[in-house]
């Protein structure tokens, strides 16, 4: 009974508590409850730091792209690499053009980002990591030109600033839509489901003998490893197979920008396969610097001597092209991997 009682008393305890409180609501004063104050100005500021698309909200001022190199090496290439090609998990900020279709896509600024104020607005607000928000605004534009140079957006001479900002466009802009699922899908999928006659016509499209997913049958597999070495063509003599290995090697510092051999594609720079022997600035799909697509069609071409000059110093060799790396210093090196590169990236 005494149990009964407490609980009784508890629940009669907090009716009255609800009454009480309907009944004599929370003291306040005009314009609220007597809590706080109104936030200043300045502190307002300090929050509303967010970018538009069309460059609402950016701050005057200006930088330019060998600024931000000298910055983001300094600051962000412990993390994100020297050419955005990222340094262990950390993510890759260049590169992955015409990956997003693919199975494993590669997301960075060139390749899925929508608007260069995403940029600025995430380095101005977050970087450097751990120093969050003590670049100053000339230095964020310095770093986002940058970055907008290392994705082929723009050329080596570019100044990002307030007044030129809507002037560029990342790649994947258009990628990139307001959400229609309420207007358009929901009411797909909420309509009556189909089940019987949906589709006027039937046809085949394509077989699987087409497709190459039909197992073959035991005669055609040994029809096909039936040609020997004696019906082999003899390989062609190609590079000293010691002076290709080492090139290999030596490949390493240009793997961050570009891709060769079997199933190579473009990234911040060109693909390499077949260029040994062909003229500048001819692989399909890559979008050159203008010093480059000058050089090509005045008739330059990559052979052994032109590769040398240019891998020893890209940018004294051909001025005003996009090539960030520094050069190679040995000679034994530049032999080393020109030879690589006429081995594995031939056609």
């Amino acid at each position: 009974m005494k149990k009964i009682a407490i609980a009784a008393g508890a629940l009669l305890a907090t009716t009255c508590v609800h009454a009480i409180a309907q009944e004599m609501p929370a003291p306040s004063r005009e314009g609220g409850y007597g809590l706080g104050r109104a936030a200043l100005p300045e502190e307002i500021a300090a929050w509303d730091i967010d970018i538009r698309p069309d460059g609402q909200g950016l701050p005057v001022g200006s930088g330019d792209v060998w600024t931000g190199e000298e910055l983001y090496v300094t600051l962000c290439s412990s993390c994100h690499g020297d050419f955005g090609e990222a340094v262990g998990r950390w993510p890759m900020l260049s590169g992955g053009f015409g990956t997003l279709d693919a199975e494993d896509p590669v997301k960075t600024v060139g390749s899925y980002w929508p608007y260069i104020s995403t940029v600025w607005d995430y380095v101005h607000r977050a970087m450097p990591y751990g120093a969050a928000q003590t670049l100053t605004d000339d230095e964020v534009y310095a770093i986002t030109a940058y970055l907008l140079y290392l994705n082929n957006v723009v050329d080596d001479d570019f100044e990002l600033s307030n007044e030129t900002f809507a002037e560029v466009a990342l790649t994947n802009e258009g990628g990139f839509f307001m959400d229609d699922r309420d207007d358009v899908e929901i009411p797909e999928f909420s309509q009556e489901p189909c089940m019987s006659d949906c589709a006027e016509n039937i046809e085949i499209t394509m077989r699987a003998a087409v497709l190459d997913v039909t197992p073959e049958t035991e005669e055609e597999t040994v029809e096909q490893a039936a040609v020997t070495e004696e019906d082999a063509p003899e390989a062609p003599a190609g590079p000293d197979p010691a002076l290709v290995a080492a090139g290999e090697t030596v490949f390493r510092a240009c793997a961050a920008c570009h891709e060769i051999g079997e199933g190579a594609r473009n990234r911040v720079g060109p693909h390499l396969n077949g260029i040994h022997g062909n003229a500048v600035a001819v692989v399909e799909g890559f979008r050159y610097s203008p010093a480059l697509r000058e050089a090509g069609e005045s008739g330059m071409v990559w052979d052994d001597e032109t590769l040398a000059a240019y891998l020893a110093d890209p940018r004294g060799f051909i001025r005003g092209n996009r090539m960030a790396f520094q050069g190679l210093r040995s000679d034994e090196d530049i032999v080393a991997v020109i030879a690589y590169m006429q081995s594995a990236g031939a056609e």
